[in-house]
């Protein structure tokens, strides 16, 4: 095989690796409580669980599971990385793309969230507010706001 031939195949290949890689399929948030954080999932995206045991629970949402899983087995899945502290502070924040971000924030108020803030009008063109789960996770309701 030529040269050429290898790399061209090493090319489409390359593609066909990064084409898979650009949809995220499931995040896994470490909890420390996995009923407490199953029950504030359910009742505030108002989902059910796909898959649940006495370490975890999972969400479908449209194109994403979220799986909420115990720290201490969060060990086993990333080792030798180390699962951070609860009282770490926020290393990421999770957007939902909403057409109006103060009916959600009135929903979630309904539904017993309080909003860490908003929602406020970005300089990015955002409507934005934010919550967080009870292990912490920040979530971000986001509304694009019309071209002034």
């Amino acid at each position: 095989m030529s040269v050429r031939a290898t790399a061209g195949h090493a090319s489409e290949r390359g593609a066909q690796v990064s084409a898979s890689l650009k949809s995220v399929g499931a995040i896994t948030l470490f909890v420390e409580d996995p009923q407490r954080s199953k029950e504030f999932y359910g009742r505030v995206f108002e989902l059910s669980t796909i898959y649940e045991d006495e370490n975890s629970a999972a969400f479908r949402f449209e194109n994403m599971i979220v799986n909420l899983l115990k720290e201490s087995e969060g060990h086993g899945l990333i080792a030798p990385g180390a699962v951070a502290a609860p009282d770490a502070g926020s290393s990421f924040q999770l957007s939902i793309w909403v057409d109006d971000a103060d009916a959600v924030c009135d929903e979630l108020a309904a539904r017993g969230v309080t909003l860490l803030n908003g929602p406020l009008n970005r300089e990015w063109g955002m409507r934005t507010a934010a919550f967080a789960d009870p292990d912490g996770h920040v979530w971000e309701i986001a509304q694009e706001l019309a071209p002034s």
